[in-house]
């Protein structure tokens, strides 16, 4: 199954996250920045995960750029998933998530979502990431390509 995992990550925990999913799918998944990513990549994909840190209850803004600048025509019919970083404190719920509007956006191009948008957590706005989250997101990423 060929798999990206596209993201964006302004401390290094949603990299960490990425890196930790491309690992865990066989086949040689790669994980990659946004701001490098080419719509071009979607050719013969199978699963795309695209992932951001939550700012503001949106993904970042490079993030939004590649999301603006993906064709629908690219992602129809493409097996989706969205991820993101989040504090875990109630307050934070309050604007919403990256991973959701991501989904969303994806969704309304015509592409076939995967699973339920997923938030890994961080500590503090710099992380570290919760203990376990590295291994919970390889956990969702094994799932997705069941």
């Amino acid at each position: 199954m060929k798999t990206v995992v596209v993201y964006d990550s302004a401390h290094g925990n949603t990299e960490r996250i990425a890196k930790s999913m491309a690992d865990a799918i066989a086949g040689g998944t790669q994980a990659v920045r946004a701001s490098t990513f080419v719509a071009d990549g979607l050719a013969g994909l199978d699963l795309l995960i695209i992932g951001s840190p939550t700012y503001g209850g949106k993904p970042t803004p490079a993030m939004q750029e590649l999301l603006g600048r993906l064709p629908g025509p690219s992602v129809k019919g493409v097996k989706v998933a969205a991820f993101d970083t989040r504090l875990g404190s109630r307050f934070v719920r309050v604007f919403g998530f990256a991973a959701d509007k991501i989904s969303a956006d994806l969704a309304g191009k015509g592409a076939s979502v995967a699973a339920t948008p997923e938030g890994f957590i961080v500590k503090g706005r710099e992380g570290p990431l919760k203990e376990g989250e590295l291994e919970r997101a390889a956990a969702w990423a094994r799932n997705l390509v069941k």
